[in-house]
């Protein structure tokens, strides 16, 4: 009889995770890419990051997810501490909306939940229906699952030691130990919050002793950014700790309040909450968060100085041009699927702007024969090379996870940007080529004839210029522009071929002078074509 009900209690447990699991990673492939746009531009200040964190963590369900994700933006670079901390305070709070969902006890809902969940998902081709209907299925296989354990919780207090084992649970120290142990297990506080509350429900748990595990399962939530920060650079492993920071301070605080006022506080939860101990948890959850934040929120910067006292030292800077280096793509450790594409975006744009960079330093070098310049070109054109195989072989494996909709079908554009990159580098490297040639035959370009390349490259920086801001930006105002300047150069182009003949039947050229002339006419004009495939991917993924 006892095994029977503790297999019922596990299987209810384990449909409640699936379930939560479920939901919140269907919510954050449906919206994750929109949220994080949202994450990037409104966290400028702390308070705007305070109500960004709350928003974003109560529709994604998880703290984890979100503290996961600002701890990979700040380790590429794309957020600062300042800004990551009002994020972090605010997913504190964003988290208690799941035990708020929880104290309301939908189970009745739930095969509705299911049904409707399982016909979009399997039944229906559009892809965010499908998304849409892995949500509620999410939801509705939670509340399937936290009515079986409710109903198993029901049965196991008929056994004698169960209520006797709880009963003797008095130490307030033991309970947020328990509460951190389990909650670092199940990466998930939210969960945690939700088993005591069935627990408190079905009598197991008075409700003192659950305030205390409460305030364990939030440093516990603590341990998936610590993990995922271990093996990233110094300001992620900061972002983790001021976290975990945060909470065991607010834990502390809250342990004292406890200590010196429990009367009060459970009292007031009676008043706020009525007689219905599941939601009096919930509360307790919610008003312990907001408490902590509004005492803990004007320390903030004082918090931020202290995970550099704790982290010592920083990071060797990482520019665009260093070689053989991934500075925004972080290693397995810190990966993250809801910031893989970013990632990879800052990446391209800084192959991007090397790639452009070394195509102005091989025209140079192809006028001024310069042999530093030449032999920095084929440096640069070896690092671009390294970039293009990284990038290519993270995008293969980001393809092959369960990213956001709006990012999954932007993977096959990535993949054309990154080669059309790795093409104008090719085409600087031509022009090295050329300059190496022209020096070696002891060739000369007329004064019109470098006026012409240097005009014809002034365009071509342009469109680049145009298309990278565009693609790591989503910057479409210059797309017209982009399509005017392509059709210029093209123009630009056929003139510019047409006066080399001239010149050539007027002998004012020689053959090899008008052979390397019309090869990098015609290399600019291809580059130009290279920047147009990458604004319109940028506009193809919109």
């Amino acid at each position: 009889m006892t095994t029977s009900i503790l297999l019922t209690l596990a299987g209810g447990l384990g449909l409640f995770l699936f379930g939560m699991n479920l939901m919140s990673s269907g919510i954050e492939k449906a919206a994750g890419a929109k949220l994080r746009k949202i994450l990037e531009i409104f966290t400028t200040n702390k308070a705007t990051g305070l109500i960004v964190g709350i928003i974003f963590t109560g529709i994604i369900q998880s703290s984890s997810a979100c503290t996961v994700m600002v701890v990979t933006f700040v380790n590429s670079g794309i957020m600062t501490l300042y800004q990551a901390v009002g994020v972090i305070l605010g997913a504190n709070i964003g988290t208690t909306v799941t035990s708020q969902l929880v104290s309301f006890n939908l189970s009745q809902y739930a095969p509705a939940f299911v049904f409707c969940g399982v016909v979009m998902l399997y039944f229906i081709k559009k892809d965010m229906i499908k998304k849409a209907g892995e949500i509620l299925l999410g939801f509705g296989v939670l509340f399937m699952g936290l009515s079986i354990m409710s109903q198993s919780m029901s049965s196991i207090r008929e056994i004698p030691a169960v209520p006797a084992f709880f009963a003797e649970l008095k130490s307030p120290l033991l309970a947020i130990l328990i509460g951190t142990a389990v909650t670092a297990i199940v990466q998930s506080s939210s969960v945690t919050v939700s088993i005591i509350l069935v627990m408190a429900n079905q009598g197991l748990l008075e409700l003192p002793i659950s305030l205390y595990i409460i305030l364990g399962c939030n440093i516990g939530a603590c341990a998936t950014a610590m993990l995922a920060s271990l093996s990233g650079k110094k300001d992620a492993k900061r972002a983790a700790l001021i976290h975990l920071i945060f909470n065991i301070a607010g834990t502390v605080i809250m342990y004292v309040i406890l200590g010196l006022a429990m009367g009060p506080v459970v009292s007031m939860l009676e008043i706020v909450s009525g007689g219905n101990i599941g939601r009096q948890v919930a509360n307790a959850h919610t008003i312990f968060k907001l408490f902590q934040v509004a005492i803990l929120f004007p320390f903030t910067d004082l918090i931020v100085r202290l995970t550099y006292f704790i982290v010592r030292g920083e990071d060797r800077k990482i520019s665009y041009r260093d070689n053989m280096t991934l500075k925004f793509i972080g290693s397995r450790n810190i990966f993250s699927p809801a910031t893989a594409v970013v990632e990879a975006t800052k990446e391209l744009e800084r192959m991007g702007l090397l790639a452009s960079e070394n195509l102005n330093r091989a025209m140079n070098a192809l006028i001024t024969l310069d042999e530093e310049d030449i032999e920095t070109v084929y440096e640069t054109e070896k690092n671009i090379n390294f970039l293009n195989h990284a990038i290519t072989d993270y995008l293969v494996k980001i393809s092959q996870l369960n990213l956001p909709v709006d990012d999954a079908n932007s993977i096959g554009a990535l993949f054309h940007v990154v080669n059309d990159i790795e093409r104008i580098g090719d085409h600087a490297e031509n022009v090295a080529d050329a300059a190496v040639t022209r020096k070696e035959r002891n060739v000369e370009f007329s004064e019109v004839a470098r006026r012409e390349m240097g005009e014809m490259l002034d365009m071509v920086n342009q469109i680049i210029r145009y298309s990278i801001d565009m693609f790591a930006n989503g910057n479409e105002e210059h797309l017209k522009d982009v399509e005017a300047l392509e059709d210029e150069i093209d123009e630009k182009e056929r003139e510019l071929q047409q006066a080399h003949i001239d010149r050539l039947t007027r002998n004012e050229c020689t053959p090899e002078a008008g052979m390397l002339y019309s090869d990098i006419v015609s290399g600019l004009e291809r580059v130009a074509d290279h920047a147009t495939n990458i604004a319109f991917a940028t506009a193809l993924q919109s």
